[in-house]
C-alpha cells in the first residue's frame, strides 16, 4: 500500500537539513533498493519534504516517518501520513 509522509520544516529546518541530509538518504536507501519509493524530495518553496512510499502498514509507514532523522533530529516540527491510492500514471498490472 503506498503512503504520502508530509514533514513539514522547524524554523530550524534548512540548518539542520544541511546537517542531516546523509543520514536521512541513508534512511531511505534500503526502500530505493527494494522499489518502495515512489517519489521523494523537498518542497520547492523550503516549507518541508514530500515522500510516496510503499509500507505494508499504516503502522510501518508511521514507524518509519516517526524515526526517520529528519523528525528525529527536529528538521520537521510535523509530519503527517496518508494511505494514498495511485491513480495516474497508470501502475502496471
Amino acid at each position: 500500500m503506498k503512503f504520502v509522509i508530509i514533514g513539514y520544516d522547524s524554523p530550524q529546518g534548512e540548518a539542520k537539513r544541511k546537517i542531516h541530509r546523509a543520514a536521512h538518504l541513508a534512511n531511505l536507501e534500503p526502500l530505493d533498493r527494494q522499489g518502495r519509493i515512489v517519489l521523494a524530495g523537498p518542497l520547492t518553496d523550503k516549507t518541508g519534504s514530500l515522500l510516496v512510499l510503499e509500507f505494508e502498514t499504516q503502522e510501518e509507514a508511521e514507524n518509519f516517518a516517526h524515526h526517520d532523522p529528519y523528525t528525529v533530529y527536529g528538521v520537521f516540527e510535523r509530519v503527517e501520513i496518508h494511505p494514498f491510492l495511485q491513480v495516474f500514471p497508470k501502475s502496471p498490472s
